[in-house]
């Protein structure tokens, strides 16, 4: 019904348009009865093509203009009704298909969610609009939008007033409503920012007593360095903590707390570089989302085949999950990223990263979610550092691909064991995305002379200075064959370099290679004068046949 009729809307009569308003107020209803529940979002949209399709019709529905112009503060109108419902239906659908960076990619919904939030005289539209911007759009998206004071002010107000009202409710908005949309936002670190300056942790600590989701948005909001701050100072909370943590029989609390102690640096003691750096018992540790279990669990069955030995968690930790999650790290070479929006969004995953970033320990970042490209503090944590696109070449094509930079991992484990670096100390790195900027640019020396150059200290000479495409096509170049690559483009035509390029960009990595990187490369090596460190011997060039095709020794 929704699918046919979302077409046709400029010419619904007015019981139609209240029969579809109930209908789909009748159906969330169902879908979030005691709280959404995804298995019930699954039974009525099944498969990803039906998700689409209703997705599409829902977006319809609610940027249909003249619908927007007949919502009513008081009286509830069947277009309130309408608009109400199917904003909240689709917010759920999105959030249990983790379909977010699409509807910000290719979809407009964007613009109708920023007008609705800004116009709409219904608080409870408002508040899901806002709720709905924060779930879609990236750290840079709301900065360029400049909204999240506003988005901060509003909720923290609204919910201040359901909580003092006799009710604990707002003009029938429930407190669980609010908190909901509260916990979207806290994962956005400008959010974070924001909230740190309206001073209202003392109002969410004094909610946490009856509602525990306030736990969970005290934790996202405490990888900010200066919430984090307010907390340690409030010594009475962080008494209340170290209750609950040894007294509490919910298990989801119990990791919650822990989240918060652990971000507070009140928990779990960090061994030496020298207690953690020697007999590692894994070679990797997967970090990942649950949501993402599948792919992952098939990756992890492919690297023990190949003999990695791997640490995972299958199970999601319960208790003090810190614990784990710090010995596993400390015992590990490498830390696999399984990049995607549920995984940068996720408290666990972000103390993951941040502690495995604070060891030093090797990062292999992937993608595995289509749309997705990595922002907030996940842009900041993994740099420049190349990753694994997942969702852009076959599963056998990007498997061959991970293991090349698990190779150059190992050997970059190799010198780093030889010489070890002493780990940063997690007073050092508060969990802000302006710390996380401060990443060093590189753990590895390279020698003086760039013929002594291994593949590993190329491919971080080209990561060093900005070049992540180049550092794929080249991968497993020495110094040697930088310096013949830098004489075959010196005495090369530009188009032809432009051509070999090219060619084996589209071969190796499958992209068309960037005209702008070539040209930086091209200027990195005259300044280096790599050209004229090439024996004459071995480097000739004919000039009978200075037109001709060359091509990149890159195999």
């Amino acid at each position: 019904m929704i699918l046919v009729h979302s077409h046709t809307m400029h010419s619904w009569s007015s019981e139609l348009l209240s029969c579809v308003a109930r209908i789909i107020c009748l159906v969330c209803s169902s879908c979030w009865w005691g709280g959404l529940k995804p298995q019930h979002i699954e039974l009525i949209v099944p498969s990803q093509n039906t998700n689409y399709e209703h997705m599409h019709a829902f977006i319809r529905i609610v940027s249909y203009q003249p619908f927007h112009q007949r919502i009513s503060a008081h009286s509830y109108n069947d277009e309130t009704i309408l608009l109400d419902a199917s904003l909240i239906f689709l917010f759920g659908i999105v959030e249990t298909y983790s379909l977010g960076c699409y509807i910000s990619s290719e979809t407009n919904l964007t613009s109708t969610l920023w007008s609705i939030a800004q116009t709409s005289p219904y608080d409870r539209i408002r508040i899901c609009a806002y709720g709905f911007l924060a779930e879609i759009l990236s750290d840079k998206q709301l900065k360029e939008l400049k909204i999240t004071n506003n988005m901060c002010e509003f909720f923290f107000r609204i919910l201040e007033q359901a909580w003092n009202h006799p009710t604990k409710k707002w003009k029938k908005i429930s407190i669980p409503y609010l908190l909901k949309g509260l916990l979207s936002l806290s994962s956005n670190d400008t959010i974070q920012t924001a909230a740190a300056n309206f001073n209202k942790l003392p109002l969410l600590i004094e909610i946490c007593d009856q509602h525990s989701m306030a736990y969970d948005i005290i934790w996202a909001l405490s990888f900010n360095s200066i919430i984090a701050q307010q907390l340690q100072s409030n010594k009475s909370f962080t008494a209340k903590l170290v209750q609950i943590k040894s007294q509490t029989n919910d298990q989801n609390l119990c990791k919650t707390v822990n989240g918060i102690l652990w971000n507070l640096n009140l928990s779990h003691k960090e061994k030496s570089a020298h207690d953690s750096s020697h007999d590692k018992r894994f070679d990797i540790m997967i970090s990942y989302s649950h949501k993402d279990k599948d792919i992952c669990k098939q990756l992890y069955e492919e690297l023990v085949r190949i003999g990695y030995r791997i640490w995972i968690d299958f199970d999601q930790m319960y208790g003090n999950f810190v614990d784990a999650m710090a010995e596993a790290i400390e015992q590990s070479q490498t830390i696999l990223i399984c990049m995607s929006e549920q995984y940068r969004r996720s408290n666990y995953c972000r103390a993951e990263a941040q502690y495995a970033f604070q060891k030093q320990l090797n990062m292999v970042p992937i993608l595995l979610q289509k749309h997705y490209k990595p922002d907030g503090w996940l842009a900041f944590l993994i740099g420049s550092l190349l990753y694994v696109d997942f969702t852009k070449h076959e599963y056998s094509k990007a498997l061959d691909l991970l293991m090349k930079e698990l190779k150059m991992a190992d050997e970059r484990n190799k010198i780093s064991n030889k010489s070890m670096q002493p780990a940063l100390n997690s007073a050092e790195l508060l969990a802000d995305s302006s710390m996380l900027m401060q990443r060093p640019s590189a753990a590895i020396s390279s020698p003086d002379n760039v013929q002594d150059w291994t593949e590993i200290h190329v491919h971080e000479w080209l990561c060093k200075n900005d070049l992540p495409q180049m550092a794929r096509i080249l991968s497993g170049m020495d110094g040697l064959g930088l310096i013949y690559f830098s004489e075959h483009i010196h005495q090369s035509e530009p188009q032809q370099v432009f051509l070999s390029l090219q060619q084996d960009s589209l071969r190796r990595v499958n992209e068309n290679v960037s005209l702008i990187e070539i040209s930086r490369l091209q200027s990195l090596l005259e300044k280096q004068n790599l050209a004229m460190l090439a024996p004459s011997k071995q480097v000739k060039r004919n000039t009978k046949n200075s037109n001709s095709s060359i091509h990149c020794n890159i195999i």
